[in-house]
């Protein structure tokens, strides 16, 4: 098996290579929302007629997750943990999928917010919970290549026959899961795990990005130099929101750093922690990638997620694989009724065994974390108990069209798997193109 190096601020988040060793396309994504339509693959809650909740198939352009949950809340006048939703989607987009409301049909319905769609609605006894889909499936136009006419078809060709063979691609997870813009949520939540929460508070607030406008870059700056919270809500931009809502917390109650993030939508606490586990899979994804050992046959030592009912990885079972189940094991994973996995540490978690558990171990090592630091009581939304995740995401029916410096992509993944992840080994491009 062959691989290249990654390069840029993607191996900053753990995605240090690339399973193909094709010549990228280059490109952009997302030029325009219109180049990058997700439709949710759901699976939704049986229809009730006195039914507690409102189930709603919602199309979205251009929304960040927690902002629009915000909006919808404040026009319905309902709190944001009365709206559930399966999956979060990317923001510069065109998204269609399942949000669920408490709250009257008809004011569901009549929703009336900017690039907001209704397009059905019904009733239902059961709301929506993260996880609560099958998949989702892709239509992306990929612009401002690198390669033009035949070169960009055959690289593409290439990629695709690499990964073909491979029956899927590496499940790192995204830039989205870090902040594409400013991806630090995992440096947020490093600093929670070991106990530093006004280091997780400054990294939040402070750190600027070069990426960020100058507006909010010199706000950032500031308050990172001065630390002086009650001077910052007179620069600090509007439009950071969830900034500004920790600022504020810290002005009325100074010191009190884990009341500052547990103030913020407890979604968002979650994935601080989240991402930084994420970081560590991706770590140890890169490594298993770079000492050439298989992501679509399982070894000695390593822990196998079993399929569900929809074929999806079962991230609550979890199989050791041994010289007595190896051959039965080897077949389901080729079936495609099993799925190799790497750890997401966490406070219960149990380390794979042989080469994995060498790699595992390693990474975790080197970050100087252990179970406990993921039991964090100041802040209960930032515990978790850890998991594991599948190293291979396979997709279905993709088709790929070129014209001239520009091509159409289109696939469907199951639910988990990023589809900027399976792009990046076609472009090749700095992670910030995604």
């Amino acid at each position: 098996m062959r691989f290249s190096e990654s390069s840029g601020p993607e191996r900053d988040l753990g995605m240090e290579v690339f399973y193909t060793s094709t010549r990228g396309t280059g490109g952009k994504l997302k030029i325009f929302p219109e180049d990058f339509i997700v439709d949710e693959v759901p699976h939704p809650p049986p229809p009730s007629e006195n039914g507690r909740y409102v189930i709603a198939t919602v199309r979205s352009t251009n929304w960040e997750m927690n902002r629009l949950v915000r909006q919808l809340s404040k026009y319905l006048g309902i709190g944001r943990n009365g709206i559930g939703f399966a999956g979060t989607k990317d923001k510069r987009a065109v998204t269609t999928q399942l949000i669920s409301f408490e709250a009257d049909l008809e004011a569901v319905k009549g929703l009336t917010v900017h690039q907001v769609e209704i397009l059905d609605a019904y009733r239902s006894n059961k709301h929506l919970t993260i996880g609560d889909l099958i998949g989702n499936k892709f239509t992306i136009k990929v612009r401002e290549c690198s390669l033009e006419g035949a070169d960009l078809v055959a690289s593409a060709a290439e990629t695709k026959r690499m990964l073909d063979d491979l029956k899927g691609f590496p499940n790192f997870f995204g830039v989205q899961r870090f902040g594409s813009v400013r991806p630090i949520t995992h440096l947020v939540g490093r600093n929670i795990a070991k106990g530093d929460l006004e280091e997780a508070v400054m990294w939040y607030v402070g750190h600027p990005n070069d990426i960020e406008d100058d507006e909010a870059r010199e706000s950032r700056t500031r308050l990172h130099e001065e630390r002086d919270f009650r001077a910052a809500l007179a620069y600090f931009p509007h439009k950071l929101t969830f900034e500004r809502t920790l600022i504020e917390w810290l002005v009325r109650n100074p010191g009190d750093h884990a009341g500052a993030i547990r103030v913020l939508p407890s979604n968002l606490q979650m994935m601080f922690i989240h991402a930084y586990q994420s970081f560590m899979f991706n770590k140890m994804l890169s490594e298993r990638i770079r000492k050439g050992l298989p992501l679509n046959e399982p070894l000695i030592g390593d822990v196998v997620l079993p399929a569900d009912k929809n074929g999806l990885p079962d991230h609550d079972k979890h199989i050791p694989v041994t010289e007595m189940n190896m051959d039965l094991v080897r077949k389901q994973v080729r079936d495609g009724r099993a799925f190799v996995s790497g750890v997401l540490f966490g406070q219960d978690s149990v380390l794979a065994k042989g080469e994995m558990g060498e790699i595992e171990a390693k990474v975790i090592e080197s970050e100087g974390v252990k179970l406990e630091d993921f039991k964090v009581p100041q802040i209960p939304d930032c515990n978790s108990k850890g998991s594991r995740r599948e190293l291979l995401c396979h997709y279905g029916d993709m088709s790929i069209t070129a014209d001239s410096d520009t091509y159409d992509i289109s696939f469907s993944l199951g639910k988990g798997c990023y589809a900027t992840v399976l792009l990046r080994e076609f472009m090749k491009s700095n992670v910030l193109d995604y």
